[in-house]
């Protein structure tokens, strides 16, 4: 008897993305057939059973057909904006001078604190539907300014909601340990107690979140302060990733890695130690462009030795209000080729496999093989090298999540 599919695309060319190296394991006679949301078959047409039947076969006329694309950082839910200061930075101010003012984080701090649930859903769905338009079909969220409990909760649950609202997957990360709040008074130490005692048991009591983040850095918290975090995270059996070395080098890396944390993202000052470290626990290096272009970074992450050492490279678009208000993961995957040498193979792998793997996710997602969620991208192109070489044009022809 046949075998029966509820969809099937054919007359496809593939990039399975599969296995461990940076080959994009191109099928140019490729076949996908799914059931019940997930991949039945990926591979070539010799190899499909003939007589094989489904509810529905789509021609995809020798298009492209890649994962569906993983952000696996955003700061996509907040208040506000920052337009006015990125304006007064053009003009010559510092952004010592803007804080004093009221300004930098403090500023999206009072207007996420100021939003509703409704609200913060309401403009994130904005930048979540631009990331949806480029085939994003699984995305994490951080939470981070609010730096109260009820905040920090208000963040999360909106970003729970938005995976309510649009056919894509939502992660959550908890990130209380991102600034100082104006009402500590400058105690880091007391404020660490209270992220530690009060909001990670409250937030992993209502199964906010799925990890826990920290920023490991002088303006933000030390080595000792981010590692009380992850301890604490970790006796509730959440896992951890972290905001490392960024704008100096304080060993961010090494700390993600003696806690196994899923990833270390930035990087930008990362040793050869950090570096060797993260590839003895297996720890994602998640690059931002986005950021390292936007706060004019000359610094770059170390990408050679991250492939001397095989430590697996992710991109993602950190959007946030402050450092990288960037919506378009292709035009991330642009920026780590341009700014930061990486191949096309490394950049679509980044926002793909190794996406999934930054988030704890690719057991399920982010491979084109049997037995994942049937997430696609069906691309109108000739080549996977015009997703990373194009700047401004989004050749998306249709997206496929869980198998509609």
């Amino acid at each position: 008897m046949a075998e029966r599919f509820d969809r099937i695309w054919h007359n496809a060319r593939l990039a399975t993305v599969r296995g461990d190296l940076p080959e994009l394991g191109v099928i140019d006679h490729g076949v996908i057939a799914a059931r019940d949301g997930r991949i039945v078959f990926a591979g070539s047409r010799s190899d499909f059973p003939s007589d094989a039947d489904a509810a529905e076969r789509i021609n995809c006329a020798g298009r492209w057909i890649t994962p569906g694309l993983i952000d696996c950082h955003t700061h996509l839910v907040f208040g506000g904006n920052r337009a006015h200061e990125f304006q007064l930075r053009l003009q010559g101010a510092s952004y010592e001078e803007i804080a004093r003012a009221g300004g930098g984080i403090v500023s999206t701090v009072a207007a996420t604190r100021a939003s509703s649930k409704a609200e913060l859903v309401a403009t994130a769905l904005l930048r979540l539907d631009a990331l949806i338009g480029e085939g994003v079909t699984t995305l994490e969220i951080k939470s981070g300014y609010g730096l109260d409990t009820e905040t920090e909760m208000r963040q999360l649950s909106a970003a729970r909601t938005l995976g309510a609202s649009r056919p894509v997957a939502i992660r959550t990360t908890f990130l209380g340990a991102h600034a100082l709040p104006p009402e500590a008074d400058g105690d880091k130490d007391r404020y660490i107690d209270v992220v530690c005692r009060e909001m990670l048991p409250a937030v992993a009591q209502a199964r906010l979140a799925d990890a826990v983040d920290a920023f490991m850095e002088g303006i933000a918290f030390s080595g000792e302060q981010t590692a009380r975090v992850f301890r604490a995270a970790k006796a509730l059996g959440l896992p951890v990733k972290l905001h490392a070395d960024q704008l100096s080098n304080l060993g961010g890396a090494a700390l993600a890695s003696e806690f196994s944390a899923l990833s270390a993202d930035h990087l930008e000052h990362t040793d050869h130690a950090g570096v060797a470290a993260m590839a003895r626990a297996n720890t994602v290096a998640v690059l931002l462009p986005g950021a390292y272009y936007f706060i004019r970074e000359t610094t770059k992450p170390p990408v050679e030795l991250f492939r001397a050492h095989g430590v697996n490279m992710a991109l993602a678009t950190d959007c946030n209000p402050g450092s990288s208000p960037l919506t378009s993961l292709l035009l991330a995957m642009n920026m780590g080729a341009t700014l930061f040498r990486m191949t096309v193979a490394e950049c679509l792998a980044g926002v793909t496999r190794e996406g999934a793997r930054a988030l704890g996710v690719l057991g399920a997602t982010g491979t084109l093989e049997a037995g994942k969620w049937c997430d696609l991208a069906i691309w109108d192109i000739d080549r996977p090298a015009e997703l990373v070489y194009r700047i401004g044009f989004n050749p998306l022809h249709r997206r496929v999540w869980r198998g509609q």
